[in-house]
């Protein structure tokens, strides 16, 4: 069994218009909200065994700080340039291209291709994935190129902005 966890990057600053998208560093809500859902992941027992990255400032910046709530070494984080502003489908072929071990895979990026992935892959459907929020799906499979859209098992989805204490699972979406 594998399990995905996708990851969309925190809130970025717009206060500096002359900054390129790439180089967005992320805002005072974005630097409380990833340690915030880091801290929820670990209580969560959502922990991944590998941890890559879009090089965005905005996402690498995230994935770090979820990092060191999960104790996960920041040099361990895989930096995917491939991620930056990929569709679902890229995603996807970026996931089935891994050649890891790894069971628990966290992937840190961008909208609409992390929205659009997660309602392709499994039984639950969400409007939108906003900044910070995770998205947890199992997979029966034994490789990572075995991926593909569908046959994937909601695990559960949260966001800065969920206040029930616990993530959305199965049933409640």
């Amino acid at each position: 069994m594998k399990r995905l966890t996708l990851l969309r990057h925190a809130k970025s600053s717009w206060d500096d218009l002359s900054v390129d998208d790439f180089h967005r560093p992320l805002n005072p809500r974005g630097r409380r909200a990833a340690p915030e859902m880091g801290r929820r992941m670990q209580a969560n027992a959502l922990v991944p065994d590998l941890i890559v990255s879009s090089p965005a400032r905005r996402a690498i910046s995230t994935a770090r700080m979820i990092a060191r709530e999960l104790d996960y070494p920041e040099a361990r984080i895989i930096e995917e340039q491939a991620l930056y502003h990929a569709g679902g489908g890229q995603v996807l072929e970026i996931i089935n291209s891994l050649e890891t071990l790894a069971e628990h895979l966290m992937l840190c990026g961008h909208n609409p291709g992390f929205t659009d992935l997660a309602n392709a892959l499994g039984d639950a459907h969400i409007d939108n994935m906003p900044t910070a929020a995770v998205f947890c799906v199992d997979f029966d499979i034994n490789d990572w190129s075995e991926l593909s859209p569908g046959g994937g098992r909601f695990v559960c989805f949260d966001m800065p902005k969920n206040k029930r204490g616990r993530p959305f699972v199965a049933g409640d979406v």
